[in-house]
């Protein structure tokens, strides 16, 4: 039940976040959601790092000096994973006018929510890895450790929702319905959290492998994404120290509870 908990929270950030959009009228200021994509990329990196890779090479100690290889593979299997799914699914990015993938008939707002939705797939994962490193009773990851990692997650998650459900709004969509896809956009992280551990179950030996794929994962979300976004036009400033609040938060976290 712990577990299920446990992957259910960066799920209940989103929707919290995608609720702002009954009680806010119009989008997030710009300089809002600078800082935010900023926070949201301190976390994700923290995360990648604390949470994912350490503990993959702590969990391959017994390979001596060669220890790094889990997590080197797997941090760039992770990173290939995500740019081959960049380049199959449709979506289109806040503030863009041209979407990326193949081209295709979707609306405009299905696109804004399938480029969340890619954003989220590498979270669910790493919780998933986060809670499957737990089950293996290896102790490089413990419970508390695990849980850190989501809650870390959701906080980030609660910005994310409401970037997506406020502007959908703002493009004319009802409340109800702007909301109902914002939460949507972040139902694959406990889907990709489940998957995860049921795969790790039945490769247990590759459980360090699983944790830097995550990372590779969350961190090509962050450089090809995220940090671009935070750091375009004017007061870039502003999601720099967004990167630097969350970095840190994310780092107490998992330090604190971990």
């Amino acid at each position: 039940m712990q577990i299920v908990i446990g992957l259910l929270i960066p799920f209940i950030g989103t929707t919290l976040g995608a609720a702002c959009v009954f009680f806010q009228k119009g989008e997030l200021k710009p300089l809002v959601q600078k800082a935010l994509l900023g926070f949201a990329s301190g976390v994700m990196v923290a995360a990648s790092v604390w949470s994912l890779l350490i503990p993959s090479m702590d969990m391959s100690e017994h390979m001596g000096k060669l220890a790094f290889i889990p997590a080197a593979v797997g941090f760039l299997i992770g990173i290939g994973f995500l740019l081959l799914m960049d380049h199959v699914v449709p979506h289109l990015h806040l503030g863009s006018e041209h979407s990326e993938g193949p081209k295709c008939e979707l609306k405009k707002t299905t696109m804004l929510v399938l480029a969340v939705t890619l954003h989220n797939l590498p979270e669910g994962l790493s919780s998933g890895a986060a809670f499957a490193g737990v089950m293996s009773g290896n102790g490089a990851i413990t419970l508390m450790g695990a849980f850190a990692l989501s809650i870390g997650i959701a906080i980030q998650n609660f910005p994310e929702g409401a970037i997506i459900s406020l502007p959908l709004r703002s493009e004319g969509m009802s409340r109800g319905k702007a909301f109902l896809y914002g939460s949507l956009s972040g139902i694959v992280e406990p889907i990709g959290g489940f998957l995860t551990i049921w795969l790790a179950s039945y490769i247990t030996p590759f459980i360090p492998y699983l944790l830097a794929f995550a990372a590779g994962a969350m961190i090509y979300v962050v450089v090809e994404e995220l940090i671009p976004e935070a750091s375009e036009g004017e007061h870039s400033n502003i999601g720099t120290i967004g990167f630097a609040v969350g970095f840190v938060l994310m780092m107490i976290l998992d330090v604190a509870l971990g």
